[in-house]
């Protein structure tokens, strides 16, 4: 769906605003990218932007079992998950300038200050920081070329944190009058006992918006059930919206169906010309075909995810490889396949590795990345089940380098092989830290220095990893320390390990797998493929994975 920008000469961006209204985790991201994906049908170039209100710099420090997943892009930021939606609906690559977060902004403004840049002035709230957030939705539209800036702020209204996110929407609108619009996204319960919807919360809640100098032009009525036109006169009397400006979202059973019922109320037709643009009709042929091939979708392939960030309580934090469980769902839809995945806390392997062999039952092994000791032992009992049952295998950042460290053990016989990561004092380090990278941990500087973002690799020809992308040259995305340590590199290849894509100066091993003779298939990629799989172009490697799985079924 990429789009080039309309090239109207001296034209007017135009900002749409995206806040929350009653309870957060009701789908504003979900909303969002929907949103931008039927403006982007309508040939309008779309600029997605996250605005996520806490004060860490970016999302790399957070733990996924209480935020989800960290999302890398090609630049190398490390983002909140809401960063993989936007890429996936829009099927394009976002930019460092689509995702600010209010540590980003204080610590601009602070060092601005420190450096004299303020002429001496006394730096406040208002005007600096709001004038701050101000310039970069400016610079994200500038920078992005496109006609249209669709800005999702995180949290509810109410949020302390996100005020002066919002007081910068506020002076823009006041500015710009008709090139900003506000859509809030607002939870409407049925209680059980009363079986009613009930639009009070979401009256408050554009009442509180109000109280801001923010008037919404756009009411996103989420529930588990459709919004009668009874429920949208009221809301649209109470809230001093027209009823056709709000929009029925009820729970759905994929979350690809929301542009397609969005668009059942011509949300596409009214944004634009709330924006004063010409409206064209909207072309999402391409994307009805993904969703239809979901939904033919009928025979089942079993896929274990052996992760450690499940421990989350008495439920699965999914979120935490969000990137991992759509990308399959791509590759598997395209294959004809409907995948049921299951969670396995690879921790339970680690107490009882005689439990491994509950994993006969599953057609395909997926170990994806992680850090740290917990769970370790058991993903490398998960791996060596998988290379003597010859059920395919797919190894992630980390599922790469223990795979490594498996076959070392095992069938190349390096006595004590292990990760500089979890025993920097084992004899035989055979995944050892960057060199560049030593510095940074001894001073503790953790956040954002990492290897990240796309780095280029060349593929050997004859091998799995070049059968699946068909192609010497790729670019992939990254987010780790740790690295094959070349000195084992000989001797693992002597063992019969393929080191099937490296760097460009073949310095670092990117892909390791097995012959095909010797394994259907067995595969591990240094970086991170999932960030890069889409609805409409899945990803090599997780289609061939599949395929690998289809031919043994």
């Amino acid at each position: 769906m990429k789009t080039k920008s309309s090239g109207r000469k001296n034209k007017k961006h135009k900002f749409v605003f995206v806040v929350g209204g009653v309870m957060s985790g009701v789908g504003k991201g979900i909303a969002t990218a929907s949103i931008g994906n039927i403006l982007t049908s309508m040939n309008y170039k779309i600029n997605l932007v996250k605005v996520d209100p806490y004060l860490n710099v970016d999302a790399g420090t957070m733990n996924p079992t209480e935020h989800g997943e960290v999302f890398v892009l090609d630049c190398g930021l490390e983002t909140d998950q809401d960063m993989g939606n936007y890429e996936r609906f829009l099927n394009n690559d976002a930019s460092k300038y689509s995702y600010m977060t209010s540590g980003m902004i204080y610590r601009d403004v602070i060092e601005k200050e420190r450096n004299l840049g303020f002429g001496g002035k006394c730096v406040e709230a208002i005007p600096h920081i709001r004038d701050e957030i101000m310039d970069r939705f400016k610079m994200s539209a500038r920078e992005s070329d496109a006609d249209i800036s669709i800005v999702e702020i995180g949290g509810t209204i109410g949020d302390y944190q996100n005020i002066m996110f919002l007081e910068a929407a506020r002076v823009m609108k006041v500015t710009e009058p008709e090139n900003v619009i506000f859509m809030m996204v607002s939870y409407l319960p049925v209680p059980g006992t009363l079986g009613e919807m009930k639009t009070r919360p979401t009256q408050n809640a554009v009442r509180q918006l109000n109280s801001y100098g923010i008037h919404a032009d756009f009411i996103i009525a989420r529930s588990h059930i459709a919004l009668d036109d009874k429920r949208k006169e009221k809301l649209a009397i109470t809230c001093n919206i027209p009823a056709s400006h709000i929009i029925s979202a009820p729970d759905i059973s994929s979350v690809y169906d929301v542009p397609l019922n969005f668009e059942k109320d011509n949300i596409g037709e009214m944004i634009t010309k709330s924006l004063k643009l010409k409206t064209t009709k909207s072309d999402l042929t391409k994307w009805k075909a993904f969703v239809k091939s979901r939904e033919r979708a009928k025979k089942k392939i079993n896929i274990a995810v052996v992760g450690k960030y499940f421990d989350t309580g008495a439920f699965v934090l999914s979120d935490s490889y969000l990137s991992v469980i759509e990308a399959v769902k791509y590759s598997a839809f395209k294959e004809g396949f409907k995948p049921e995945l299951t969670w396995i806390n690879s921790k339970v392997f680690d107490k009882d590795s005689a439990k491994v062999k509950e994993l006969k039952k599953y057609e395909g092994i997926i170990v994806p990345g992680g850090f740290g000791e917990s769970g370790i032992e058991g993903k490398m009992a998960v791996i060596k089940f998988a290379r003597e049952n010859k059920i395919p295998y797919l190894g992630l950042c980390y599922g790469m380098q223990l795979l490594v460290i498996e076959y070392a053990r095992n069938v190349a016989k390096i006595p004590d092989a292990h990760t500089a990561e979890i025993k920097p004092k084992a004899k035989n380090l055979v995944i050892d830290i960057i060199l560049e990278q030593k510095k940074k941990l001894l001073e503790k500087n953790y956040g954002g220095s990492m290897r990240l973002g796309a780095y280029p690799a060349i593929l050997k020809k004859g091998t799995l990893a070049y059968e699946a992308y068909n192609q010497t040259e790729i670019s992939e995305r990254h987010r780790h320390r740790y690295e094959v340590n070349p000195e084992y590199i000989k001797t693992l290849e002597e063992a019969g390990l393929v080191f099937s894509g490296t760097s460009p100066d073949g310095h670092l091993m990117e892909i390791a797998e097995l012959p095909k003779t010797k394994h259907p298939f067995m595969l591990g990629s240094q970086f991170h493929p999932e960030f890069k799989a889409r609805p409409l172009s899945p990803h090599p490697l997780f289609t061939s994975f599949v395929k690998a799985i289809k031919k043994l079924k």
